[in-house]
């Protein structure tokens, strides 16, 4: 098999450094969405509907979120029950938009090389970009 053409400035092309970690686990990355897209915040059993988790997964998720600095909780009370609220940080809405700008890059390569490789895109469902 012939190896690709290699060019200059190639070299980790394609490591995709700013996939960040603790956003790029499919819960966190969800309940990071469901939280941009509610800026004012959600309480804990909306949240929870939304990324459709336990409550148990749901605590232990934003708990890494909030050690990170992306999740601010609160805790407080509505109608004399127990309540609590999160909300993603200015620091977390800018490290969500980041990570989607270098998700958006890796989708853009994937299609770059679906278009190179005749069959590729149709055999695992991509699209040209």
């Amino acid at each position: 098999m012939a190896r690709p053409d290699r060019t200059r400035g190639d070299e980790g092309r394609f490591a995709y450094e700013g996939l960040d970690r603790v956003i790029h686990e499919k819960a966190r990355l969800s309940v990071l969405t469901s939280l941009v897209a509610h800026p004012k915040g959600l309480a804990f059993s909306e949240l929870k509907s939304f990324c459709g988790l336990t409550d148990g997964n749901l605590s232990r998720h934003l708990h890494v979120l909030e050690e990170a600095g992306l999740v601010a909780i609160s805790k407080g009370y509505e109608r004399n029950r127990p309540q609590t609220f999160c909300r993603v940080t200015l620091v977390g809405r800018q490290r969500y938009l980041d990570y989607l700008a270098v998700l958006e890059r890796v989708v853009r390569d994937a299609a770059a090389a679906a278009r190179a490789t005749p069959g590729l895109a149709g055999r695992h469902g991509l699209k040209p970009a």
